[in-house]
């Protein structure tokens, strides 16, 4: 695994990309699959920054209170979204297109309060309820957030995360609940129709994309060191959904590949930081407009590439098959 690490750096060095941007590519191409399970079943939900936040807070308390393995705080971090997921799920995906999104971005901001006030609750029901007389109290930090995680996190295990992620996704979509995926998305009522159980399909897609965010929180919080309600806040909800945007939602590769872009862009363009936010909006508005499938969409590339080539040579565009 090391030479594959290796060879993987002497690649990307050139370019700026040093261990630590990969690991952060790795984890961003985990976050990007999340959302790519969740818009591949017709759900535009933004709650992957939540579910993030509370698999990377779980991990870093057991790790660094209880002495937990890395491996354990993901398995406990991952159960506890998945329990959080579904009873969120039951009632939040009767909701469609805009209606779900503004619903999961406030269990979003939900989460991220909770993080920030959760020790002052704690402080006054031991005042309350236990007559404790305390002045302060702290588990997770308030808005300060946990600091001083230790860094667990190794490159080998984010790319054997990702690949057993992708022979498990691989497997998922030729099966028979894949393809109710993307019979839920195309159409509800018809897949209704068809027998599929639409309820059970969108709540076991949207537990699932909560573990995996969940399991990307858990690598994060012990890459940065630190945790705080901030890291996971409306921005971070955008950054997942660009990611499977920008590579596409057609193939499982494409939101790896806008993981890994928009991670490394600034790094590339590291001497341009100031204006960060105006290559990654530009990048994104230039997909959305010319590739609108992303970037690993073939069809997309070709219709793209014909339309440049008339363009040159001055050939008109032809009329599109079965057009009166």
């Amino acid at each position: 695994m090391d030479f594959l690490i290796e060879a993987i750096l002497s690649v990307v060095r050139p370019i700026g990309i040093t261990e630590p941007v990969l690991q952060f590519m790795l984890v961003n191409a985990i976050l990007g699959i999340s959302m790519y399970l969740l818009l591949r079943t017709g759900m535009f939900s933004l709650a992957n920054a939540g579910f993030m936040a509370i698999g990377a807070y779980v991990s870093v308390l057991l790790t660094k209170e209880l002495d937990f393995a890395l491996g354990a705080a993901l398995v406990v971090a991952v159960i506890v979204c998945a329990l959080i997921a579904l009873p969120i799920g039951l009632p939040v995906l009767r909701l469609r297109d805009i209606y779900l999104a503004i619903a999961t971005i406030g269990f979003g901001e939900v989460v991220r309060i909770f993080f920030l006030n959760v020790d002052n609750m704690i402080l006054s029901y031991l005042n309350t309820f236990q007559d404790a007389g305390l002045r302060r109290y702290e588990l997770v930090g308030g808005g300060r957030g946990v600091r001083n995680v230790e860094r667990l996190t190794e490159t080998w295990h984010l790319i054997v995360f990702l690949i057993v992620i992708i022979f498990l996704l691989t497997r998922l979509q030729r099966s028979r609940f894949g393809r109710a995926m993307v019979a839920v998305r195309q159409d509800e009522r018809v897949a209704a129709n068809m027998g599929i159980n639409v309820v059970y399909v969108k709540n076991m897609v949207f537990v699932l994309s909560a573990m995996l965010a969940g399991a990307a929180g858990v690598f994060n919080g012990h890459l940065t060191r630190i945790v705080t309600p901030e890291m996971f806040g409306f921005d971070r909800a955008v950054d997942i959904l660009a990611y499977a945007v920008l590579g596409g939602t057609s193939v499982w590769a494409g939101p790896i590949v806008g993981g890994f872009v928009l991670t490394a862009l600034p790094e590339v363009l590291r001497r341009f930081n100031e204006y960060r936010g105006v290559f990654n909006g530009l990048v994104l508005l230039l997909v959305i407009v010319y590739l609108p499938g992303g970037l690993i969409n073939p069809q997309g590339w070709r219709k793209l590439w014909a339309s440049a080539r008339r363009r040159l040579t001055g050939q008109p565009a032809q009329p599109e098959a079965g057009g009166g």
